[in-house]
């Protein structure tokens, strides 16, 4: 923990995402003690307020109210927890089966390989929100299904990439030893090959967080994700596309916040890359 510390922190692009995600977790574990108003909480005297430093603002309201004149800020802080839940846990799921499959795939190779290869074909070949959107305009919308859509819909990167790890490692020394040991396919898969593409799953697990973050946002703002009274960045950008002229501050700052999170996420994940790959194992 010592050296990743120490190469975080020599890492510029690193440290700032560290600590940019550090702040969202804390902002989403912390968000009731945090936000200082209620987010859903209407109040018909401060409709529409501007951030505190314009002509109109108040300390009360930071960041301004919205048309229903619900603290904008509390519900920024609010919605954080929303879309670290369902990058998070629609991640899992992703990695999950994708991982299986991936394995399945590389090492029992071909009647298994190429069934598993050629259903990642078939979701290639349709584009991930178009597949989401088809989805969950059939299914109930929430959080739960939010999560399984994303989740379904994000597989295939990791089973293509636990594959072709997997047809590298089975060939290897140890695992040849393995087998003259008389070990079970599920020993050598679970213990001596998945170990080894762990590494793989975490970096790539990190990046896709910041990919299930934007496309929850952009579910919640056609009205398919998060449905109210849950606050989430998208439904908060749904809400002030109609005063973007007028009302910039609405959809302006979930934006800020959707664009901070990914970028921190995004720069830990390219840390994590950089210093997991194998040909990096040098300077640990």
């Amino acid at each position: 923990m010592k050296k990743f510390a120490k190469l975080l922190f020599r890492s510029k692009t690193g440290t700032l995402g560290f600590l940019l995600t550090i702040l969202i977790v804390v902002l989403a574990i912390f968000a009731p003690q945090i936000a200082p108003n209620d987010p859903n909480k209407i109040n018909a005297v401060h409709l529409l307020k501007p951030p505190v430093w314009e002509e109109g603002g108040s300390t009360r309201f930071l960041l301004g109210t919205d048309n229903l004149g619900r603290d904008l800020l509390s519900r920024i802080i609010h919605g954080s927890r929303v879309s670290l839940l369902v990058g998070f846990f629609s991640v899992v799921v992703a990695g999950v089966i994708g991982s299986f499959l991936g394995l399945m795939a590389g090492f029992f190779g071909g009647i298994v390989d190429s069934a598993i290869m050629r259903l990642s074909d078939a979701f290639l070949s349709i584009p991930r929100v178009l597949l989401a959107l088809v989805v969950l305009s059939v299914m109930s919308p929430g959080m739960l299904t939010l999560i399984f859509v994303i989740g379904v819909t994000n597989w295939v990167v990791y089973a293509r990439l636990i594959r072709s790890e997997v047809l590298v490692i089975r060939q290897l020394d140890y695992i040849k030893a393995a087998y003259i040991a008389r070990c079970s396919n599920s020993r050598i898969i679970f213990r001596h090959i998945l170990p080894n593409v762990f590494s793989s799953i975490i970096v790539v697990s990190t990046l896709s967080v910041a990919q299930s973050i934007i496309l929850e946002a952009s579910m919640s703002f056609l009205g398919l994700g998060i449905q109210p009274p849950t606050v989430s960045w998208g439904g908060i950008l749904a809400d002030g596309r109609n005063y973007l002229a007028s009302n910039w501050w609405i959809a302006t700052f979930p934006g800020i916040g959707i664009t901070i999170s990914v970028v921190g996420i995004m720069f830990l994940g390219n840390w994590l890359r950089d210093v997991l790959d194998p040909k990096n194992q040098g300077i640990l």
